[in-house]
């Protein structure tokens, strides 16, 4: 008859330390996936800019990085339709200085974070080899760690500049003439969800950065301790 519990296993303990082990290591991966998809999601938003207007056909214009959206009333046979209507921002428009550099940052950030996740992915690809080469593991991180900062500074520059320009500024962003609607004719402006969206993008990255930190100190003390047994066995 069992006097209590039974204790685990040597083996249970070694499984969960593993499985933590594991956990621990996905976490900056997931974190910089997170981050890549909510970058996608941003480059595709439509209102980096929302203007009201003063006039009957085209009340609001929301702006996305490439494209501007505006609903249109429509009279088909006799009864009004309102359509969302959407037209490309190429070269017939007047692009701002802040427009053109949102654009390239923020394209340049999502092919960064793909970098991230790549050497990430690479990083725990070795620690499962069964001699892992602990230097290039580290180098890896530290690739990781750095395209990963940088891709954020990009996403928080694009950022703030556009949101700093809309609400201090004066932008040079205009229409082509063939717009339904004049900048003249613009009353305000208003605050969108893209930058607090922008700002809670660029956290997740500094969770992802602080994981492969740790990551790396953890394989330097290991790498010590190994080169230490070593050298004590000689």
């Amino acid at each position: 008859m069992p006097l209590g519990p039974a204790l685990p296993s040597s083996s249970d303990i070694d499984g969960f330390a593993n499985g933590k082990k594991c956990i621990f290591k996905l976490s900056g991966l997931l974190y910089s996936l997170s981050a890549l998809v909510f970058e996608i999601v941003i480059a595709n938003c439509q209102p980096w800019c929302l203007w009201k207007f003063n006039n009957k056909v085209v009340k609001f214009v929301s702006f996305g990085l490439w494209e501007a959206y505006y609903p249109q009333e429509f009279n088909v046979s006799g009864t009004v339709i309102k359509m969302l209507v959407h037209t490309p921002i190429n070269s017939t428009w007047t692009i701002s200085t802040e427009f053109q550099y949102a654009q390239t940052m923020i394209v340049w950030a999502i092919l960064m974070k793909l970098v991230v996740l790549i050497f990430g992915a690479a990083a725990i690809k070795i620690s499962c080899m069964e001699d892992p080469f602990v230097e290039m593991e580290i180098y890896c991180y530290k690739v990781s760690v750095l395209v990963l900062c940088v891709s954020s500074l990009f996403t928080f520059v694009s950022m703030s500049w556009n949101h700093f320009i809309e609400c201090y500024g004066q932008t040079t962003l205009d229409f082509p003439p063939d717009f339904p609607v004049k900048k003249e004719a613009l009353i305000s402006k208003h605050y969108t969800f893209v930058f607090p969206l922008g700002v809670l993008t660029d956290t997740m990255p500094l969770f992802g950065v602080t994981m492969f930190l740790c990551e790396i100190s953890s394989l330097k003390l290991q790498s010590y301790m190994k080169s230490k047994r070593a050298f004590k066995f000689t």
